[in-house]
């Protein structure tokens, strides 16, 4: 082995002139590997203290963990971490435990018996002893869309949930509505707590009133938001524009809408958060907030691959940028 620092996988595969994904064929044991080739690459990685995995050593594959499976939403980062996988030749285990703060304790035997070569954890954080175990077998893992505030040793990508809000609100302001309220998430959760301190912002930079009875804190579930919406529509002066806080949340809305009597947009404007599938097949299409889901779970990927390598990354913190969709839920108010 080489005196000094130890060198990234994708360092030798750059001196080697081959890909990322063949050296990680060749330290997993991968038979797909032309033997002239593996035999140069196995030289270099000895050479740089790397020991090809065996045994129950052996992983070819990095974990994903949910605490829920809601289609719509998770569907878009599971892809976006089997793409970045994929690319490396790895496969993907999915995973779910816990709630949705962190995993359940009985998750912890089962991933240190697996022993991935990373974990990406949709969560709002992991608690201190499992992180513990997890670096004492070297096995690296990022947060998805932290919804807490991570520890700052802890990697973790998300999005710009504040600037979310705040262009949410702002878009019904510029379409003139005054009477706006907000459906955020769970009150224990920071990315509820940004984005209807995005909602409040804008409302101060309008300079219009912020009346607390048009604040309500949801569960980004569609149920959540028809009750909110119920709420809402029957106060003696009602909202004429909702941000919703989740698409699945507008989802709802505009179901208790309409159970009012109330037309979408010409009676009450909706916005959403997150951009699903969904909201493109919603009658009328969601104007929403578009969260980089796919985006969010290739980052943390490959934030964790390079953590695996021995990488020291510039940050382990990453917020990627939202911005706004305008749809048909979304109209001018009408006085």
């Amino acid at each position: 082995m080489t005196d000094g620092p130890r060198i990234t996988l994708a360092t030798i595969a750059a001196e080697a002139g081959v890909s990322l994904a063949t050296v990680s064929k060749v330290l997993n044991g991968r038979t797909d590997v032309a033997p002239a080739t593996r035999a140069r690459l196995e030289t270099e990685l000895a050479r740089h203290g790397y020991t090809r995995r065996s045994g129950k050593q052996r992983s070819e594959f990095v974990e994903l963990v949910f605490h829920e499976l809601e289609p719509s939403w998770s569907m878009e980062v599971i892809e976006g971490v089997e793409d970045v996988a994929h690319d490396a030749g790895l496969s993907v285990v999915l995973t779910v435990s816990g709630d949705r703060h962190t995993p359940g304790a009985d998750w912890i035997d089962g991933v240190l018996r697996r022993r991935p070569v990373g974990v990406i954890l949709v969560f709002s954080d992991i608690a201190e002893r499992f992180r513990d175990k997890l670096r004492a077998q070297g096995i690296p893992f990022v947060i998805v869309d932290p919804a807490g505030d991570p520890s700052p040793d802890v990697p973790s990508v998300g999005s710009a949930n504040w600037s979310g809000g705040l262009m949410a609100t702002r878009h019904l302001i510029e379409l003139g509505h005054r009477r706006i309220a907000a459906i955020t998430g769970p009150e224990d959760m920071m990315c509820s707590l940004a984005r209807v301190d995005g909602y409040r912002s804008a409302m101060n930079a309008a300079g219009l009133p912020i009346d607390p009875a048009l604040i309500r804190f949801g569960d980004f579930h569609p149920g959540g938001g028809e009750s909110a919406g119920r709420e809402l529509l029957a106060l003696d002066d009602p909202p004429t524009a909702i941000f919703a806080g989740s698409d699945l949340q507008a989802l709802g809305v505009i179901a208790a809408g309409s159970a009012a009597g109330l037309r979408v947009p010409d009676d009450l404007s909706v916005v959403g958060y997150d951009d699903i599938a969904l909201s493109r097949w919603m009658s009328p299409q969601l104007t929403t907030v578009h969260q980089p889901l796919r985006r969010m779970g290739e980052e943390a990927t490959r934030l964790a691959l390079r953590l695996a390598e021995g990488a020291t990354p510039d940050t382990l913190r990453m917020d990627l940028a939202t911005h706004l969709v305008v749809r048909g839920s979304t109209a001018p108010f009408a006085a």
